[in-house]
């Protein structure tokens, strides 16, 4: 017998109604409405599930009806606040954003820099801000460039090597606890409903979720396709995530922040959007929100609010009309201008990475070294995708690992700061590497600008070269084992940290600014892992205010991309999504992948016999069927834990009459009395000379002897179908662009219904053919 089970998270959230204030809901004119349609009224959407875009449109639709249909002042100017709320929700999204990442700058900054020492006049003072000329008197500045040090006023906790790397091990350990322990916080114990089988042989298998760990980019994905991943973007996580990436960070490990942050601004979306009803209540238009969050999140990361925009639309978002992408520069802009404000860098700009190149900048003869670090890129790309898929899939599936994930948060720390502190090109934090990898030596005299000097001795020429490469290599083989273990944790800077240490080597053989490659360099390796191209290319440009490099950065994207996909077309996010076992769908991958195989049918979807009987409902005549047999049909779906399937109604012939969703079922079934005759008759369509009197969202009429409930303010009467001969790519395409939750498949010439096929199933599907 076929499984027919599907993993399910827990059935309690914040997002579902009580029965009690359901009911109350029913009562009013918004859910009268709704129920006197073909439309079903309450989506309780349970944990995995799809929201029903569809539905939510007419939802949503119903209720613009209803606000501006009344007449009076008071309606009017509550109409006009409904049309700019969701410019109040993006506003105040973007700017909260804001706060929340200048808090985490500021602190994560400061942190950092105790691994190597502390700020004399002031701990709390991260080293840069600490040593700025402004901060320190003149008769300092001179008392230090005479001994030859940054300044006095940073004190090492040290001056003897084998002590400052033994500190810098114990701090980076003792960080990674911090942030380990605190994303074990958000672990949840996610109930897998057990299929037929199972129920003999043992108890529920479970799943095990970290809220706060990884980036939460492939989460967000998944989420904004349309499934619901519950408590994802709660409080508790937000402020979680916030603390937790500030000591990942200050770790040292290969991980950045901006990651986090795109988890952050979707978690702030969600909260405030949440405050007004017109998003609480429907999944379509809280995903619109969501989309523009996520571009509050790259913008306050790395100053980028244009880059922002353009990589919630290429990377995170399955749905993004022309309203989101208003809404999206809105709450972009306002992020950035919160975070100019309160200044967190001290610079008073927005721009991380600022670069003046002048006169040494690139000629047609450099092209060709582009298209090497574009080539470089991609193959990085490529080699992190699959050996840290295969990391992930063999190393974290070792019981001692896979149990103890604060202990291989330790192991990787560990790992990590004995190979970096001997390197000073990456022993400081990730952005502040890419920050002196960038420099124009004409314009700087820091550790990197000395040793490419020409006064540079031989041998101290030889070393860095050597530190370039060691650098390079360490950091892919660190970004490897780094990334999924159980820290808020990103792959963004790490990825720009390998390429801008490969762009800077290549940069020594070439006849201009070493940081010129650098910078293509870094653009080309983060492509070769995310797969971005548009919006990188914007976020290159604003991270550096350098627009000249728009051309060589464009042309390292473009060969990077092509390839890594040459290599696997999967990004690292959607190998995430694979690992953490995520539904997920992307249409035209989906396309992709169909079309590699031999022509195929919507045939090949066609649930096993047993399912569609446990699924059928054969109505009669009279539109009735009994209470038992609805009972018995919900209790089935339930065995499965199919929380998003639900009833197809059919003739005797087999012709489809309509869909109920096991959504809307539960909710008439649980409301009953317990002690309800099971004898009596549910009528799935209203009988023709009665009129439903209605009990909380139940009809009840007077039919004689037995008492009937009418059910059919429920049912789908106009569910979309599609015949089995039909091409399997017409069924990607209409869950793809219109957002189905079901499609019920026909018989070709009889119209009979001989299937239904969620979106699940489809992902399955698609998955066990890649």
């Amino acid at each position: 017998m076929t499984d027919e089970s599907t993993p399910l998270l827990s059935t309690n959230h914040t997002g579902t109604l009580s029965r009690d204030e359901e009911s109350n809901n029913v009562s009013q004119e918004q859910e009268q409405k709704l129920g006197s349609s073909s439309v079903g009224d309450r989506l309780p959407y349970a944990h995995y599930t799809t929201i029903d875009w569809l539905h939510d449109l007419v939802k949503d639709s119903y209720r613009m009806r209803r606000i501006r249909n009344r007449q009076g002042i008071r309606f009017q100017l509550f109409s006009l606040f409904d049309e700019a709320s969701g410019w109040l929700v993006a506003a105040l999204v973007g700017a909260f954003t804001a706060f929340v990442a200048f808090a985490v700058d500021v602190v994560e900054a400061t942190v950092s820099d105790w691994k190597e020492g502390y700020c004399k006049r002031n701990p709390f003072l991260d080293r840069e801000t600490c040593c700025s000329s402004k901060s320190q008197s003149p008769l300092d500045l001179l008392h230090a460039s005479l001994k030859g040090q940054e300044c006095l006023e940073f004190q090492a906790w040290s001056d003897i090597y084998a002590s400052r790397f033994a500190t810098y091990v114990a701090f980076g350990i003792l960080f990674g606890l911090a942030s380990s322990s605190l994303t074990m916080l958000t672990r949840r114990s996610l109930p897998v409903a057990p299929s037929s089988q199972a129920k003999e042989t043992g108890p529920h298998l479970a799943k095990t979720m970290y809220m706060a760990a990884g980036s939460g980019i492939p989460e967000i994905k998944t989420i904004l396709s349309g499934f619901v991943i519950p408590g994802f973007l709660s409080f508790k996580v937000l402020s979680v995530k916030a603390m937790g990436a500030v000591f990942a960070v200050a770790t040292g490990m290969c991980l950045g922040k901006e990651g986090p942050f795109v988890h952050i601004s979707a978690c702030v979306g969600w909260l405030v959007a949440n405050l007004f009803p017109k998003y609480r209540d429907n999944g379509r238009k809280m995903r619109e929100m969501l989309s523009a969050a996520c571009a509050a999140g790259l913008s306050v990361a790395f100053g980028a609010p244009i880059g922002g925009v353009l990589f919630s639309y290429e990377e995170i978002s399955s749905y993004f009309p022309r309203k989101v992408l208003w809404r999206a520069f809105l709450c972009s802009l306002t992020a950035a201008i919160v975070l100019k404000a309160l200044n967190p860098t001290g610079t008073g700009k927005l721009v991380l990475f600022e670069t003046h190149y002048g006169e040494a900048s690139y000629q047609a003869a450099h092209f060709p070294v582009f298209v090497l670090l574009g080539i470089a890129g991609g193959v990085f790309g490529g080699l992190f995708c699959k050996l840290n898929f295969a990391w992930s899939k063999r190393f974290r599936a070792i019981p001692l690992i896979r149990n103890h994930p604060v202990f291989e948060t330790v192991l990787v720390v560990l790992v990590t700061t004995l190979l970096q502190f001997p390197n000073p090109l990456i022993r400081d934090s990730g952005d502040k590497i890419v920050k002196a990898l960038l420099a124009d030596c004409r314009s700087s005299t820091s550790w990197v600008c000395q040793h490419e000097a020409s006064s540079a001795t031989d041998a101290e020429r030889t070393n860095y070269i050597f530190y370039l490469i060691y650098g390079t290599l360490t950091k892919l083989i660190l970004t490897v084992i780094t990334f999924g273990i159980k820290v808020p944790s990103g792959v963004i800077i790490p990825a720009l940290d390998a390429g801008a240490l490969f762009g800077r080597l290549v940069g020594q053989f070439v006849s201009t600014s070493p940081g010129i490659f650098a910078m293509v360099g870094a653009a080309a390796f983060l492509a070769g892992v995310s797969r971005m191209t548009i919006s990188l290319g914007v976020i290159m440009f604003e991270l550096t205010g350098d627009l000249d490099y728009v051309v060589p950065n464009m042309i390292a994207i473009l060969v990077a991309k092509w390839v890594a996909d040459a290599l696997g077309r999967e990004s690292v996010y959607d190998l995430a999504q694979t690992v953490l076992g995520h539904p997920f769908m992307d249409c035209e991958h989906a396309i992709l992948e169909v079309q590699r195989h031999p022509a195929q049918i919507a045939q090949v979807l066609v649930p096993p016999e047993q399912t569609m009987n446990e699924i059928t409902v054969v109505v009669p005549e009279n539109n009735c069927v009994t209470l038992s047999l609805v009972t018995k049909k919900l209790d089935q779906l339930r065995a499965r834990g199919l929380l998003d399937a639900g009833l197809v109604l059919v003739r005797d012939d087999g012709s489809l009459l309509g869909y109920l969703s096991e959504s809307e079922l539960g909710f008439f079934v649980d409301g009953l009395s317990p002690s309800q005759s099971l004898d009596v008759e549910v009528c799935v369509f209203s009988p023709s000379n009665s009129v439903a009197e209605a009990l909380g969202g139940n009809s009840r009429l007077d039919g004689g002897d037995s008492v009937e409930f009418d059910l059919s303010s429920f049912v789908d009467r106009t569910p979309f179908s599609i015949c089995t001969q039909a091409p399997l790519e017409y069924v990607v395409e209409m869950f793809g662009k219109l957002g189905l939750r079901y499609l019920v498949l026909t018989e070709e010439v009889t119209g009979k219904v001989v299937g239904v096929v969620l979106k699940k199933r489809l992902v399955a599907y698609l998955e066990s053919i890649s």
